[in-house]
């Protein structure tokens, strides 16, 4: 049976229906269903403009982002696909804080709501920093299908691993 490294969270009946999709050569049918293609978004300008326009929906007052790009350095084995970092310089008598945000290379041939559902992830971590439930609950209010996306974008991981990503050039 494949390894579900993805999955190891989820409840084993789910575990199993993947397996299946999986053996019966399915899942990428399934993905391909319902999200038919990758998004546009290619260079950092984009990904930083695509991220200002979540931010200011809905966290304007947060603090300010200073950089927002694609990052081929970010892997799997960091066990993430995008990184928040919060650096604090002290200049003289102030304080300056600087937040940036680094998405996976990997993501640039996604679909589009796993994208949005990684962006509206780490600038949930503007305001909380932990994975904890208002965390999750902040999450949810910015996308709304937010644990699906996560779920299914874990699909395409394990497809990937499989060396059958449906959005690959």
């Amino acid at each position: 049976m494949t390894s579900l490294k993805y999955l190891t969270g989820y409840q084993q009946e789910i575990q199993d229906q993947v397996a299946s999709l999986i053996s019966s050569n399915k899942l990428k049918q399934v993905l391909l269903k319902r999200y038919p293609k990758a998004h546009e978004i290619r260079t950092d300008k984009a990904l930083y403009d695509y991220t200002m326009a979540i931010k200011n929906q809905y966290l304007r007052k947060s603090q300010p982002l200073s950089k927002v790009l694609f990052d081929d350095k970010i892997s799997l084995s960091h066990h993430a696909l995008g990184l928040h970092s919060y650096v604090s310089r002290v200049q003289g008598s102030k304080t300056k804080a600087k937040n940036e945000i680094r998405i996976s290379s990997r993501l640039k041939r996604v679909p589009e709501p796993f994208l949005r559902m990684l962006v509206v992830h780490e600038l949930a971590h503007l305001k909380e920093k932990e994975h904890n439930k208002a965390f999750y609950q902040l999450c949810c209010h910015m996308e709304g299908d937010y644990h699906q996306l996560e779920f299914d974008l874990r699909l395409l991981l394990t497809l990937e691993d499989l060396d059958c990503n449906p959005y690959q050039a």
